[in-house]
């Protein structure tokens, strides 16, 4: 270790003489903030994304009336929104409300708000959002093709229904603010007729986040 090694043996003589005690106290002084500048650096330096997750959703409802303009969805919707701030260091603060968005078929017929503005997520922290929506007629811009492919996925009982969580956060110690965009894409299955929802199986989903800007 060199001028460490050199520390290290004036520090132990210091305890039958001291005549290089300063010498000693200047050695650990520069040892002690080396050890901590890589700390700050390890919990500061680098920012970890939140993972998010959907771990459940259920579908007992999906109806789709052509008859008003523009088309509208019936619907009922719940789910889990998993998200997982990876930063042992770093709070999460709103700067803007985060949002979950659904989708079908590209168009979206719903948004829910998950936090507001301000709100924070303490690092290491994992929030679990349990959303319950619905709507007797949501309207939703399908057009020609998306009204198709409603009817094809209504014949078979599964839709493709995408959540996008999109927000803004500042993390603790850093300036800059970052967007966080994640999508969500879900096979989601009705109940048979006569049958719970809960008798449905759910593949928890891992959301896909939207490339992170520089210095985010």
């Amino acid at each position: 270790m060199g001028i460490f090694d050199d520390c290290f043996d004036d520090c132990r003589c210091c305890y039958n003489s001291c005549k290089d005690l300063w010498w000693c106290i200047l050695c650990l002084t520069i040892l002690f903030f080396i050890i901590l500048i890589v700390i700050l650096v390890a919990a500061f330096g680098f920012v970890r994304h939140a993972d998010i997750t959907v771990d459940d959703a259920s579908l007992t409802h999906l109806a789709l009336n052509t008859t008003t303009t523009p088309t509208t969805l019936a619907y009922n919707l719940t789910l889990a929104l998993t998200i997982r701030n990876l930063n042992w260091a770093m709070a999460m603060t709103n700067t803007k409300p985060l949002d979950a968005t659904y989708s079908f078929d590209g168009q979206m017929f719903d948004r829910v708000r998950l936090a507001g503005e301000g709100d924070e997520h303490p690092a290491g922290k994992t929030r679990v959002y349990r959303l319950v929506s619905g709507s007797g007629g949501a309207a939703v811009m399908l057009g020609n093709a998306g009204e198709v492919e409603f009817r094809k996925e209504n014949a078979t009982g599964v839709f493709e229904v995408e959540v996008m969580v999109k927000g803004e956060v500042k993390y603790t110690a850093r300036l800059k603010k970052c967007v966080i965009e994640a999508t969500c894409p879900l096979k989601l299955q009705l109940a048979p007729p006569g049958q719970a929802a809960e008798a449905v199986v759910f593949q928890k989903v891992k959301c896909k986040l939207a490339k992170a800007e520089k210095g985010c």
